[in-house]
This record gives C-alpha cells, structure tokens and sequence, in this order.
C-alpha cells in the first residue's frame, strides 16, 4: 500500500473517516498553551481547513508552553507561524489568520462554513460571546477552562460546563451562561485545586504558573475530542 502522510490514521480510523477530517473546518481561538497543541493535532489528524484568531506575538515567556514559541519565533505572530506549521505539515491545507483580539462585536469571522469551533481564549468576556455566536450559528463548541496553576495533566476531564468542579473560571463560566439561558456547552476542565502563586503583574493581578505538560494535554485532549465529533458517525 503506497504511503502518506495520513496513511497511518486512515489505517486506524478509516478512509470515509479521514476524508470527513479533510472536509472540515475547524476554527481555533487563542493559539498559546492550548490553542498551538489543538492546532498541531488537527493538522497532523487530516484535518483540511483551518481558521485561526489571536493578537498577541511570542513572547520569552511563553517558551516553556507554547508548542509555536522558540527564540526563533519570539515577536512574531503566533498565527503566522501557526500557519506556517500547518502548511508544514499538509501544504494543501487552507489557513486563514485574524491577527485580532475576539470580543463582542467581531461578527466577521464565523460563519456557517465552519464545522468546528475551539475556545481557547483567556478573557471571559470573549469566550462568552464566542459561545454566543457559536450557538446563534448552530456551530458545535468546545471551550477550554484553565490550565494555569497546575501541576497534574491527569486531572483533565470533558464535561458539560454545569457539570464542573473545582475550577475557578468554570464558576464564572457557569454563572455567566446560565444568566444567558445556555443550557449547554462542552469543556475541558480540570479537578485539581489551583496552586496559589504570590507573583503580581503591573496591574495588580497574580500572574498565573505554568509549566509544559500541563496546557499541551489539555490542547491534545480537545483535539482528539474535536476529531471524535468530526467523524462519530464512521
């Protein structure tokens, strides 16, 4: 049997399957500690269209989670060079970047060709409104609860967001989408308790730990989760 660069997961998943993942397009919120893992595994699962949104550039601090940030890559887009990976990996993908934050008010980036949406933003404002026009569109949603503060990536669980624990953002999550009658929302969360830290930032904010095992799980669980829902009926 001739070889590709999918041959391997067609063998597991099959070939209706793998054609489903080609004909997808997943849009992908947030590219850092999760966000750049999600989009490293759909790439590399077949999937053939992606879009992806986020503002922010490498930075030094982001090399000791983020699958897209190197010393060479520091200052650049982190959509660029999530593009270009992907191109890397498949170069008959279709890529489209918003190099843009995603609050109340974007409306130019979804729309119905889009089969699959991941949140992975950090600000609740926008993943609320991500929420929003996910459903208002009929696009199914996966949303990413945190993973800062945290040690054990075996603590990782997909459940419905009014089935959580534990998780600080899930609580307001939770609040916030019941005073919005959602009655649903698919997230990965974890049960561990956050680990408190004592570092401020110039706002008066905790800055949050991390650390490279913990965020790259959390992006290859909602990738397999994403693939699963992409072809759940082969």
């Amino acid at each position: 049997m001739e070889e590709n660069a999918f041959c391997r997961t067609e063998y597991l998943i099959g070939q209706e399957a793998l054609q489903k993942l080609k004909n997808s397009k997943v849009a992908i919120f947030g590219i850092g500690g999760v966000g750049s893992y999600v989009v490293e595994a759909l790439a590399r699962s077949g999937v053939g269209s992606f879009v992806l949104v986020d503002k922010d550039t490498v930075s030094i601090s982001n090399l000791n989670r983020q699958l897209i940030a190197t010393l060479d890559t520091i200052g650049k887009n982190k959509v660029d060079i999530a593009k270009e990976r992907i191109l890397s990996i498949n170069p008959n993908a279709k890529v489209k970047t918003f190099a843009d934050f995603f609050m109340p008010g974007n409306t130019n980036i979804l729309d119905n060709s889009i089969t699959y949406i991941v949140d992975a933003i950090d600000t609740v404002t926008a993943k609320i409104e991500l929420v929003i026009q996910a459903k208002k569109l009929d696009i199914p949603i996966i949303s990413s609860m945190g993973t800062g503060n945290k040690l054990d990536p075996t603590k990782f669980e997909i459940s419905d967001i009014y089935d959580t624990s534990v998780c600080p953002l899930a609580k307001v999550m939770r609040k916030e989408l019941k005073s919005r009658n959602i009655s649903h929302l698919k997230v990965l969360y974890s049960k561990e308790k956050p680990i408190k830290t004592k570092i401020i930032d110039e706002n008066g904010k905790l800055i949050p730990g991390t650390i490279s095992f913990v965020p790259s799980v959390a992006g290859l669980i909602i990738a397999k989760e994403v693939v699963f829902d992409l072809i759940q009926n082969e």
